[in-house]
């Protein structure tokens, strides 16, 4: 399929264009980008007037359920949902049944979304074996089956010595460690955030330095190693700051938030809402402030969704009882651009953050319009009104705290290899 965009605002940081042009693809690569453009005969045109244009979007941070858990989410459903969020390419955690901690369950996975998929699925191997915390996983088959970093999200690896050695073995081989930083004997039985309202609510609480700590530890081992890391969903303002110093002091320490995390409080939990149930927990608006400024001050480098679907049946229980996690890749593009009304963040800046960064850390070779790249595009149409409701949400699961909410953006017309994949709601 070949196309012309034509009339977008273009946004590509990675070229630093800011400008209203076209943009032409042929045989799934882009070809050119400037004004007044044509492209051949029988070539697709899509009108992209008071749209933005840009590299394809990035979530490095989605559970898609399969294999094992397809009842909340398979292959299919999830990069439906990502193609209709405006994502092109998504990198899916391995807490799978089993998890990703061999090639052959790779393998599936990357055949699976070649064949059937929507987007382009890159695995996230494990760190241990099976993520039971004592051995390590063949990072290297993980590797060469296409695992783009390793991570046994969803779990922190308790162990320091068996991290010291992750950090080291994966820096040897050049793949990416990301933490699921929390300190798990202080997060104990807690449900939701400590704070004013888990007491109101009588829920057992988290503190907030369970993550703190936790982070302190990762940033420490990869500064001693000289190895870098990844800290997944920061949610709190102590993180930030361990973060940002680090950074000041040239440890290679990246991370990651999620629109949750810089859009809501734990007061979202009031009335035993299941929906706003998820690890980390929602913070506090202090929490909120802070993450907000480490994405306009850089500390914190990506933006991703910790798409967490869960079937009805574990979320419509008591809160204790109920899983963690909500769906977020359809709603986090119109979340994320209220950074951009609200002044914290350019537009440049938001690509930089949910395409062009994700895909530099971890060697996807997307997240760019240049001449000769993968067509993978965007196009966001900023003004769109919708309502997030379950029959609008192309996920399998439909856990979000934002059912009912009106959302203002999305994602116009997504392409994937110079295919359109998605053309609005």
């Amino acid at each position: 399929m070949n196309l012309l965009i034509k009339g977008g605002r273009v946004i590509d940081p990675s070229q630093g264009i800011d400008d209203t042009l076209d943009v032409v693809v042929e045989n799934g690569l882009v070809k050119e980008i400037g004004k007044g453009l044509a492209t051949s005969a029988g070539a697709e045109t899509i009108d992209a007037t008071g749209k933005y244009v840009v590299p394809g979007l990035i979530d490095m941070h989605v559970h898609l359920r399969d294999p094992g858990l397809e009842y909340k989410e398979d292959i299919i459903s999830g990069t439906r949902a990502a193609v209709a969020g405006g994502f092109t390419s998504v990198c899916c955690m391995p807490n799978t049944k089993p998890a990703i901690d061999n090639k052959a369950i790779a393998s599936y996975i990357i055949n699976k979304a070649t064949t059937d998929g929507f987007c382009n699925v890159f695995p996230v191997g494990t760190i241990t074996q099976g993520m039971a915390g004592d051995r390590l996983a063949e990072m290297g088959e993980l590797k060469e089956s296409g695992c783009v970093a390793v991570s046994d999200d969803g779990k922190p690896v308790k162990n320091s010595e068996l991290m010291r050695r992750a950090l080291q073995y994966a820096a040897g081989i050049g793949i990416m460690v990301i933490s699921h930083a929390e300190e798990l004997e202080l997060v104990g039985e807690g449900v939701m955030n400590e704070g004013f309202t888990s007491t109101e609510l009588g829920l057992k609480g988290i503190p907030r330095v369970a993550e703190d700590i936790a982070t302190a530890r990762e940033i420490m081992l990869a500064e001693y190693v000289g190895a870098p890391i990844h800290i997944a969903h920061v949610s709190t303002k102590g993180s930030v700051r361990i973060i940002r110093e680090a950074k000041a002091r040239g440890v290679r320490v990246t991370c990651e938030t999620a629109p949750h995390y810089f859009t809501l409080t734990d007061d979202a939990v009031r009335g035993y809402n299941t929906n706003a149930k998820m690890n980390p927990s929602l913070r506090e608006a202090d929490d909120v402030a802070a993450i907000k400024q480490g994405l306009k001050d850089g500390t914190i480098d990506c933006i991703a969704t910790d798409h967490a679907p869960h079937h009805i049946d574990e979320k419509d229980v008591e809160f204790n009882e109920a899983m963690n996690g909500i769906v977020g890749l359809e709603t986090s593009l119109p979340l994320s651009l209220k950074l951009v009304d609200e002044g914290l963040l350019t537009l440049a800046q938001l690509v930089e953050k949910m395409s062009c960064n994700p895909s530099e850390l971890l060697g996807l070779g997307r997240g760019s319009l240049k001449a000769g790249s993968v067509a993978d595009i965007t196009v966001i149409d900023p003004a769109k009104q919708w309502t997030v409701t379950e029959s609008v949400l192309a996920s399998k699961s439909k856990n979000s705290p934002w059912l009912g909410a009106t959302m203002t953006g999305a994602a116009a017309c997504t392409v994937v290899g110079g295919k359109i994949v998605f053309s609005g709601r």
